[in-house]
């Protein structure tokens, strides 16, 4: 992996991670299309932005962050579970999925969801406007609706935020109770990738690597703070459009 690709990951990763159009997805077309093998060491490089991204979110949430809010955090855990579950088990059967024809019909499907969601939506059924306010059933229900997340194409983030909709989350408390799953989340699958691919850093490109980390950041740290002003005065519904589009693309260049 040059500089060049490792930049354009690096704001691939930073733009889509926290958004509902699944980085997963972006990720694989991308690099199918920039003819970046998808090797031990462009996992090595995905940890590494990964990690950027969470630094990110903890650096927006970070008076979230703290033992004051150790009821919150008892919810995110309890979110956490379902994907960490049902993840570990059928772990063999999601890489399966991983290709180009799944990430498009995904797209298409998650962004008809939303629509469908957003045409429902009814303020004042969504009595939920404080991320501390989440109750821990809702708490479960937003995490059984990260499990669909672990099809490639169907978006953490907008899994996450559809299931906090449908369980009276407003969307900015859904988008909120989303972003601070990640942590959680995404420290965990780091983590992980670490253990599996730690003897691919000692073959790094470091100058890419350190790059894209510094890129990946920048974009994800930027994205998520325009993304919850925007969230505040628009709906999910050009995301939804955009899934539409992106999905329909890729299955006519297929």
């Amino acid at each position: 992996m040059d500089i060049f690709q490792a930049i354009i990951i690096g704001i691939i990763e930073g733009f889509t991670e926290f958004l509902p159009i699944s980085s997963t997805g972006h990720m694989i077309v991308a690099s199918q299309f920039l003819g970046v093998d998808q090797d031990a060491v462009t996992k090595a490089y995905e940890v590494i932005i990964q990690f950027a991204a969470i630094l990110a979110v903890m650096l927006i949430y970070r008076e979230k962050i703290t033992l004051k809010k150790i009821d919150l955090w008892l919810k995110l855990l309890l979110a956490f579970l379902p994907l960490a579950i049902v993840g570990f088990i059928f772990k063999d059967q999601i890489k399966a999925l991983f290709n180009v024809e799944t990430v498009a019909w995904m797209f298409i499907i998650g962004g008809v969801v939303f629509l469908i969601v957003e045409y429902f939506y009814k303020p004042k059924e969504h009595t939920v406007k404080e991320v501390e306010e989440v109750t821990y059933a809702q708490a479960w229900w937003v995490g059984f609706a990260q499990i669909f997340s672990l099809v490639p194409g169907t978006s953490r983030a907008g899994a996450t935020i559809i299931g906090g909709m449908l369980s009276g989350l407003d969307r900015k408390t859904a988008s909120d109770f989303s972003f601070l799953l990640a942590i959680p989340v995404m420290g965990a699958v780091s983590a992980y990738d670490l253990l599996k691919h730690y003897k691919e850093f000692a073959d790094a490109n470091w100058v890419a690597f350190g790059i894209g980390f510094v890129v990946a950041f920048v974009v994800a740290y930027i994205t998520v703070k325009l993304f919850l002003v925007f969230i505040q005065k628009f709906t999910f519904v050009p995301f939804g459009i955009y899934r539409i589009l992106f999905g329909v693309l890729l299955l006519m260049i297929l």
